[in-house]
């Protein structure tokens, strides 16, 4: 599935250098994660970067974009061109 940034983001801007897919970028009021781009960093690193950087823990999984483990692993090939080991 893929993550989104509540309301609580206060743009400290750290999430958006971190995400691999370039999914992140500045919105009207707040940080937005593109849900067609966010693969939860499957395929470049163990969980997801954003998450790991952000001071207010306001990065959860969106419930409106759920997608497997195997889905997601889809969407990063499709992204890159390149297939997981």
């Amino acid at each position: 599935m893929a993550l989104i940034i509540t309301d609580e983001c206060i743009n400290c801007d750290v999430c958006e250098p971190e995400c691999p897919n370039e999914a992140i970028t500045p919105g009207e009021e707040i940080y937005e994660i593109d849900p067609a781009k966010c693969t939860e960093c499957v395929g470049h690193y163990d969980e997801p970067q954003c998450q790991l950087v952000c001071p207010v823990d306001c990065i959860p999984q969106d419930d409106d974009n759920m997608e497997t483990q195997e889905e997601l692993e889809a969407k990063y090939e499709r992204l890159t061109g390149k297939k997981i080991a």
